[in-house]
């Protein structure tokens, strides 16, 4: 299992690029049909052991299965916080918190098909995330399986807090842990939502002062606009009174 490193945020842009390229010595194995229909022609191999293990995506930020967030002793050990538990509506009677007086929960009920809306989910998702981080703290995200719904809700934040496209927020998840495979709906929320982040950051980051200016030449162009029509309106009132008078004065 991996060990939370103590780098600060946010991370340079160099440490992003190993992350995303991942490590060179790494073994890959030929498996089309695990990730063949996203575009994927290999995976590398791993021993299935890990897949029962959490790894460290970013500095604070953990991804795992269920079975991670079951021993006390190994969450101490990785200087865990908070835990967030993705699980299907089904699964509640068995995927729940196990340490709630330890740690900081918060837990999302989902479908887990391709059809549940994560980007929806993903603002309550994103705030407990980035309060644990803001803290200083260390949250583990898990599912049942860590492998599809979990990683869809990091690979969303990686790309939101590390302002990356959606193909490197995707590479730099799957080069920590190396068996996720989002399905195809969560896939193309993940596609889908690097416009919203992009264009939530473009808002942001515009003047406030400039804005304002914005939205004060806008306001006037629009009034400006009423008044031409009302104009307009009067014009034609006033032409359809003088046509009623000559038709009163010839009758």
């Amino acid at each position: 299992m991996s060990t939370p490193s103590n780098s600060v945020f946010p991370l340079t842009d160099e440490s992003l690029k190993n992350l995303i390229q991942g490590p060179g010595d790494v073994e890959w194995r030929y498996a089309p049909h695990t990730f063949l229909r996203h575009g994927y022609e290999c995976v590398p191999f791993t021993r299935y052991e890990m897949r029962r293990e959490c790894q460290e995506i970013i500095p604070g930020l953990l991804l795992g299965p269920f079975q991670a967030s079951k021993s006390l002793e190994v969450l101490n050990s990785l200087g865990v916080t908070h835990i967030l538990c993705i699980r299907d509506k089904k699964e509640a009677f068995s995927v729940k918190p196990r340490f709630p007086e330890r740690f900081e929960y918060l837990v999302l009920d989902v479908e887990d098909n391709e059809d549940q809306n994560v980007i929806r989910l993903f603002p309550e998702a994103h705030n407990f995330i980035t309060e644990s981080l803001n803290r200083k703290g260390t949250v583990l995200v898990h599912c049942n399986g860590g492998i599809s719904l979990s990683p869809a809700f990091v690979v969303m934040f990686v790309m939101q807090r590390c302002q990356l496209s959606w193909e490197d927020a995707l590479h730099l998840v799957q080069n920590r842990r190396y068996c996720i495979s989002p399905n195809g709906g969560f896939l193309t929320q993940i596609k889908e939502y690097e416009s919203i982040y992009k264009a939530s950051v473009a808002v942001a980051g515009f003047p406030q002062g400039q804005m304002q200016r914005v939205v004060s030449r806008r306001k006037r162009d629009d009034d400006d606009e009423e008044e031409d029509f009302r104009e307009e309106d009067r014009k034609r009132a006033l032409v359809d009174a003088e046509g009623d008078d000559a038709m009163a004065t010839d009758l």
